[in-house]
């Protein structure tokens, strides 16, 4: 009895499928009915990118819809949209709600929707290469394929797979689905304007230095990186400078998968102009220009020439040890290179510049350029000062000691008096005459007692000298100073 009633079963299970299977096919047919823009529909994008992997996308169309609520496909969006951010804007048009479909057609994406579901399987006899077809049912797509083909299961795929149909939820492109209600029935343009990952810009700048590193040409670069899925065509584009306030969100976008980074650079002829907006400054391209997906391009942003630098040789110094017997401080001690520019107009450039690295460079003997050293600057403002470690100089040392250390007076750690004296032997190979920057930090309150040559106090808690040492010679700076805690 029991055996009679599971065939009962089993044959009206294919009856009742089959009797509802014409009302379900129009219905997914009515669904499916929907208007698709892709870029060939595009009149004109425009692309604002910030400093923090975020952009602005504004994408005009050309759209004919039918009067009525219908669904609009936006297709080739970026893939890493915030879909939360998207304003459609066209006359006489509503949008009522909005998806974006970025589960994207990939042979795997395909294999997964088809889990349960029956797919034709086609196996090549390997002598004559004659071809066979077996219907096969995927069990499993997860870390392997497994499929039922007939009485038994296989794993992995012993042939290739045939599916008889897309799924309607995957999409080859990413896509912003729509579900409008529109009042017109001609061609209308239609914009849609969104947020999205993905797009980033740096400043790079290049700059040679003159023979006697007085002076140097600077050439500033915008470096654009497109991660985001999506390729602008001829797109208006403008950089914002400056560091927007963004609400930390909880929940990121799922992450599409990214590719070689290639690389394109555009000759100098046309820079970027720039403007102030807001708090921010705004550089805009002078002409269209591609942006494409997996894609590094430089644009030119800025040239000057002749703007005037001076060198430093610079060497800092630790507080500990003024509170602290210490001894010897150090042997053939490196001392810092810096180059110090203003960015002003007298000086050669007098324009706000982007943060980014600064990479200089200097012609040999030879007449080659030789890269001699790179830091990174700031967003800097007109009339503000750049200041740049190259590295460490070769020919410059120092040795430092602690010739004397004694506790004045105190008992605790909030009333402790010090006092210590210092020698440093300042020594130069070099063939001309340096000045090295010595700069101390004094801790607590101090006094100079004794010092070889004078100190400029530049601020509460540090000291400097600046000691010139000739060529081939070696200088020494003595100093003896009291702190009080």
């Amino acid at each position: 009895m029991i055996h009679t009633m599971c065939l009962c079963l089993l044959i009206l299970l294919p009856l009742s499928i089959a009797s509802a299977m014409p009302e379900q096919v129009e219905n997914a047919e009515k669904n499916s009915e929907e208007i698709v823009s892709s870029l060939a529909d595009q009149t004109s994008v425009a692309v604002t990118i910030y400093n923090q992997d975020l952009a602005l996308v504004r994408d005009a169309r050309k759209i004919s819809l039918k009067p009525g609520q219908q669904t609009l496909a936006f297709r080739e969006v970026s893939a890493k949209i915030r879909p939360q951010t998207a304003l459609l804007a066209a006359p006489g048009l509503r949008v009522l709600e909005q998806n974006f479909e970025y589960d994207l057609l990939t042979p795997q994406s395909l294999l997964e929707k088809y889990v349960g579901q029956q797919v034709l399987l086609v196996k090549s006899h390997p002598t004559t290469g004659e071809e066979t077809k077996q219907e096969a049912t995927v069990l499993s797509s997860g870390s392997g394929t497994v499929l039922r083909v007939g009485d038994h299961i296989e794993s992995g795929i012993p042939g290739r797979l045939i599916f008889p149909a897309v799924p309607e939820n995957l999409r080859d492109r990413p896509t912003l689905t729509m579900l409008v209600d529109s009042k017109n029935s001609e061609p209308q343009p239609v914009v849609l304007s969104y947020l999205t990952g993905g797009l980033s810009w740096q400043a790079d700048y290049v700059a040679e230095l003159g023979p006697d590193d007085t002076s140097l040409d600077l050439n500033g670069w915008v470096t654009l990186k497109n991660e985001s899925g999506a390729t602008y065509e001829n797109a208006l584009l403008k950089l914002v400078a400056g560091d927007v306030n963004r609400v930390q969100e909880r929940m990121q976008p799922r992450m599409m998968a990214r590719g070689a980074v290639l690389a394109e650079s555009l000759a100098m002829d046309t820079g970027m102009a720039e403007e102030s907006m807001f708090e921010y400054h705004l550089y805009t391209l002078g002409r269209p220009t591609t942006i494409k997906e997996k894609q590094s391009k430089q644009v030119a942003l800025m040239q000057a020439d002749g703007v005037q630098v001076k060198k430093e040789f610079v060497l800092n110094g630790q507080n500990y040890y003024y509170s602290n017997k210490a001894g010897d401080l150090g042997k053939k001690m490196k001392v810092g290179v810096f180059v110090e520019l203003k960015n002003s107009k007298e000086a050669g450039i007098g324009q706000p510049l982007p943060a980014g690295i600064m990479r200089v460079y200097k012609k040999d003997s030879s007449g080659s350029l030789q890269f001699v050293g790179e830091d990174r600057i700031d967003h800097t403002p007109e009339n503000e000062t750049i200041r740049l470690k190259l590295g460490d100089a070769f020919d410059v040392t120092a040795d430092k000691k602690q010739t004397d250390f004694k506790k004045l007076s105190g008992f605790s750690r909030y009333n402790y008096v010090f006092e210590s004296a210092f020698e440093m032997v300042l020594k130069n190979a070099k063939d001309e005459a340096v000045t090295v920057q010595v700069q101390e930090p004094l801790p607590g309150d101090w006094e100079m007692v004794e010092e070889s040559a004078p100190h400029v106090k530049e601020s509460a808690s540090a000291a400097v000298w600046r000691i010139k040492v000739e060529a081939k010679s070696s200088t020494v700076l003595t100093w003896r100073v009291k702190v009080k805690y």
